[in-house]
């Protein structure tokens, strides 16, 4: 019913990404609550005081790892998508989801253990380097429209 098996490849990837980013939210949330460092304060005057409406540097490092996935993430799911479309080898298409979903969980993972550089900028370009190559084929398809 939802189509190819390469969409249906790319939905799979696609949901598990986006559960890793609501996780991601969740554990800054708990940070948040640990630290008692709070981005607004009617959330610090209810967990002790407006003396916890500040910044922890864990906490910005958690909310960084959220808008890193925000920033990569978002146009993954438009390119994966509109790849998916193009009629791409299921094998070809499932290695471009593969790769970037690693490299998106190894990132967020060298992100919140702050482990030593440079693994969370090889991961950042294992994960572009199918987001580059899905842009590129798309381009190859419909270039003749333009």
């Amino acid at each position: 019913m939802l189509g190819s098996d390469v969409l249906l490849c790319f939905i799979f990837y696609s949901t598990l990404l986006i559960l890793k980013m609501y996780i991601i939210a969740i554990f800054t949330g708990q940070v948040r609550l640990r630290k008692k460092a709070f981005a607004n304060p009617e959330d610090a005057d209810r967990h002790g005081g407006v003396q916890f409406c500040r910044t922890d540097p864990y906490v910005e490092r958690c909310r960084r790892a959220h808008v890193n996935d925000m920033e990569n993430i978002l146009p993954f799911l438009f390119l994966g998508a509109v790849y998916s479309m193009t009629g791409p080898s299921y094998a070809v298409a499932r290695l471009h989801f593969l790769v970037f979903f690693l490299g998106r969980v190894l990132h967020s993972i060298a992100y919140l253990l702050a482990l030593k550089a440079p693994t969370r900028s090889f991961a950042y370009v294992i994960a572009q380097v199918p987001c580059v190559s899905m842009a590129i084929q798309i381009l190859m398809e419909v270039a003749s429209f333009a």
